[in-house]
């Protein structure tokens, strides 16, 4: 199998399938990330437009839980937009899950090396609360860090809350989620669970696109990653984010 292979053969996938390493031991990071930007190619090509960015494996306890232990980035495009009220596509999803996100709308090109917090959020024009919608192609969520970076971050669907503000009027590291499954509170988190505070992890996507020779642009979407542990998406079940200060937002399911 090669880049290009692997790429479709993620794209194409709608079932759970064995991860890429199973046949491709050698299979490293770099190579994964060939195999993201390759896939985004063919997104591309058949009509889908770059919006931005999500980081997936941002929290500590998130990555120890996967067996992972870095942070990962992965392309968004226009499909990827669940407006809201619109229902959870289940027959284009294998066995979907969702987690509340602190969501960054650029208001400048970020670009680094060398990005700091600091520096990151002056180039953030709104945040937003967002439920994001993963999906990991691989069978029980079962996979390396190659793995996931190949399969674009186990990336499927988000939403957008309704309360967008600048930086400046909120503490990002006490935001608090609350994620509401049928009617109870599951879980919560603060922004302090991503990277220790959600700007660290724009710089981190700054600086790791830098690598790669790329940069955050004005008007694309940062997906800062999952606050808390992502929750089951089944159909008929009512998931819900509340935020201090930005709102709440359901997935129609």
């Amino acid at each position: 199998m090669n880049v290009r292979e692997a790429a479709a053969a993620l794209l194409g996938t709608v079932s759970e399938r064995a991860p890429l390493s199973a046949d491709w031991p050698d299979l490293d990071v770099d190579t994964a990330y060939a195999i993201q930007d390759e896939a985004l190619r063919q997104r591309r090509a058949r009509g889908e437009t770059l919006i931005g960015v999500k980081l997936g494996l941002t929290s500590r306890a998130k990555q120890q839980r996967m067996g992972i232990n870095a942070p990962l980035l992965a392309w968004l495009t226009d499909a990827m937009v669940l407006p809201a009220g619109a229902p959870v596509p289940h027959d284009a999803l294998i066995h979907p899950r969702a987690e509340p996100e602190l969501v960054f709308v650029l208001g400048r090109r970020l670009a680094g090396p060398g990005v700091t917090a600091a520096t990151a959020l002056a180039a953030v024009d709104r945040v937003y609360g967002g439920i994001e919608v993963i999906d990991s192609r691989y069978a029980d969520y079962r996979f390396t860090l190659p793995d996931a970076v190949a399969d674009n971050g186990s990336s499927a669907y988000f939403s957008l809350g309704p309360v967008g503000l600048p930086p400046a009027a909120l503490d990002l590291s006490l935001e608090a989620a609350l994620l509401e499954v049928d009617g109870q509170i599951v879980d919560t988190a603060t922004g302090a669970a991503v990277q220790g505070h959600p700007a660290e992890a724009l710089a981190l996507a700054a600086n790791a696109l830098a690598a790669r020779g790329l940069a955050l642009e004005p008007g694309w979407l940062v997906l800062t990653g999952g606050m808390t542990d992502a929750v089951p998406v089944r159909p008929g079940c009512r998931v819900a984010a509340h935020f201090s200060h930005l709102g709440s937002l359901t997935l129609a399911t």
